[in-house]
């Protein structure tokens, strides 16, 4: 008996022997095993928590005085942890009726089993408040209704959950659009400050451990909101002048415009309004909006030849080098030759006797072809190039072009190109380009580099942008003769530009526009720059309408828009008629 008890015990405990080392050579084959592992790192990993990017909120764009452009609104991301769904199918209905997702698609996702590598399923994202308040009223409902079942095909929500996140929000809609740019759902800027500003704004993501065990969750790291930006647009300004451009369209049929307002004497863009524009909060139409190769800001990213406005940078240049004087005589005989090349007037008329005032109020290619003679190619190009005219500006928005001047030596340069690039013709600018050097000359001849960032606010402090001169292209002397030349020429024609009660100074500009055959006497780039008060100028308007059909002239259709825009300026910006501002300063 004892025997048999023996050969019991021994072939029992050789049998958990075996089995003990089979356990033991199991594990090490598992914890030895790359494959295994990897596998059961996952499971682990699944069932304790997730690492998860956590994305700043992005910094929020004002404008001058506050009002908010850019802002953050909290919606959702709507998921299923599939290991807690109860019901498919009232899953499936609810965001059918809530969400208006399709019932199959949602039924398919959440009816399949959580494994390793899939343990929760996104079936929408950017969901408003609202709609998540309507699913959490019908999960109350249910709960109220069936609290006490015991239906194993009860209707649950069970499962589904909500990961609030934000979303870029533009209050005013297409208000400035083309100055702001847009953030996808990705959160990238495109285009504007949006764009050029996207690391600032978006901020310094982290990514951080979130445990499914609530008992492990630990405060969440602190992590900073992205920079703010303070413009230097005014948004009622950018309203008026918005509203101005789109009449000034409609009105004469043209098939865009464009208007640019500076401060002269800092560089600042108190408004930039161009066409078309889009409602950013349903930045998707883009493609809708910007068909063909129409550039999303054409202030900055759209090149052309702007015609007679450019006659004021040839004229100063000349005064400038002592070529002319205001009262150089000039005979205009209707031609002038000029590298083998003739150069006409507008009305392929002659003028006769003229002084440099009057070739800039009748605007005659003659007379300043033959002023950039009188200078030379190698002295206008310079000044041109001083201008800042074939380069960036550095404006602090994406999508700048430079436009094109060419020079002497150029492969596809010609001795006529100096008369015809006199008035504006052979020349590609942008209209923020030819307002900042045309500012110039309203700011005693400085130019100021132009900006429209006033401020950035990061980490709790402000950091100003200051006025930055980034060149002196003429002297003072020749800024003020010019400024008085351009505001008589004005008076004396009875131009459509003035504005009763401010003395002001400008030129039109009419440009024939370039084919591949030849110049379209059919089409122009009409046009006007301005600024004042003269005496003390505080604004610089430049007006651009694309190929008007109700008139090809700029003093026709650009110089009302001008008029129009300093008649909501000067009571913007509170500018007192040029009488009670002298009494005032007087005092």
């Amino acid at each position: 008996m004892m025997g048999e008890n023996v050969w019991r015990y021994t072939l029992l405990g050789t049998i958990f022997t075996l089995l003990a080392f089979a356990i033991v050579g199991q594990m090490a084959r598992i914890q030895l095993n790359p494959e295994q592992v990897k596998y059961f790192k996952e499971v682990r990993a699944a069932n304790l928590g997730t690492y998860r990017t956590i994305n700043p909120a992005r910094g929020l764009i004002f404008d001058r005085y506050g009002h908010v452009l850019a802002g953050d609104t909290k919606v959702y991301e709507v998921g299923v942890e599939l290991a807690w769904v109860e019901n498919p199918h009232t899953i499936a209905l609810a965001l059918n009726v809530v969400l208006g997702l399709d019932y199959n698609t949602v039924l398919q996702k959440v009816s399949q089993d959580a494994s390793p590598n899939v343990v929760y399923v996104v079936l929408d994202n950017f969901v408003p408040q609202e709609k998540i308040d309507r699913l959490e009223s019908y999960r109350q409902e249910i709960e109220d209704t069936y609290q006490n079942s015991r239906d194993k095909d009860r209707p649950s929500l069970s499962g589904l959950t909500y990961v609030p996140h934000l979303m870029r929000v533009y209050p005013e809609k297409d208000r400035g659009s083309n100055i702001l740019g847009f953030v996808t759902v990705e959160g990238e800027g495109n285009f504007g400050v949006e764009a050029k500003f996207n690391n600032l704004l978006a901020g310094e993501p982290k990514n951080v451990w979130i445990p499914r065990d609530p008992n492990l969750v630990e405060d969440m790291p602190n992590i900073p909101d992205g920079a703010d930006l303070i413009l230097t647009i005014d948004r009622d300004i950018q309203k008026a002048v918005e509203d101005i451009i789109d009449n000034a369209v409609d009105d004469n049929g043209a098939d865009s415009g464009t208007i640019v307002v500076l401060d002269p004497q800092t560089g600042e863009i108190l408004a930039l309004a161009t066409t078309p524009r889009l409602n950013l909060n349903e930045y998707w139409r883009y493609s809708e909006v910007f068909k063909d190769s129409t550039p999303f800001n054409r202030a900055i990213s759209e090149t052309y030849e702007p015609g007679s406005v450019f006659k004021v940078l040839t004229m100063a240049a000349a005064l400038d080098k002592g070529a002319v004087t205001p009262d150089t005589e000039f005979l205009d005989r209707g031609v002038f030759e000029i590298g083998g090349t003739f150069i006409y007037n507008w009305n392929r008329a002659a003028w006769g006797p003229q002084n440099m005032t009057g070739c800039l109020q009748h605007s005659l290619n003659v007379c300043l072809a033959w002023v950039a003679s009188q200078l030379g190619a190698k002295d206008f190009y310079n000044y041109m190039q001083a201008f800042g005219i074939g380069h960036l500006t550095g404006v602090d928005m994406a999508g700048e072009m430079p436009g094109r001047l060419k020079f002497p030596g150029d492969a596809d340069w010609y001795d006529a190109d100096l008369g015809t690039n006199a008035f504006g013709q052979g020349v590609a600018v942008t209209p923020l380009q030819l307002a900042v050097a045309t500012a110039a000359i309203a700011n005693d001849g400085k130019l100021m580099a132009p900006h429209i960032v006033r401020a950035v606010v990061n980490k709790g402090q402000q950091f100003d942008t200051q006025p930055r001169v980034v060149g002196m292209p003429i002297s003072t002397k020749t800024a003020n003769t010019l400024t008085e030349m351009l505001s008589r020429s004005l008076v004396d024609e009875a131009s459509d530009a003035l504005v009763e009660g401010n003395k002001v100074a400008g030129k039109t500009g009419t440009a024939e526009i370039p084919t591949p055959y030849g110049y379209s006497s059919n089409a122009t780039n009409a046009s006007f720059v301005g600024w004042g008060p003269i005496d003390d100028p505080k604004f610089l308007v430049y007006v651009w309408l694309e190929k008007p059909t109700s008139s090809p002239w700029g003093s026709i259709v650009a110089s009302p828009v001008f008029r129009d825009v300093v008649q909501r300026l000067v009571v913007l910006m509170q500018i007192p008629p040029d009488e009670v501002r002298k009494k005032l300063n007087s005092q």
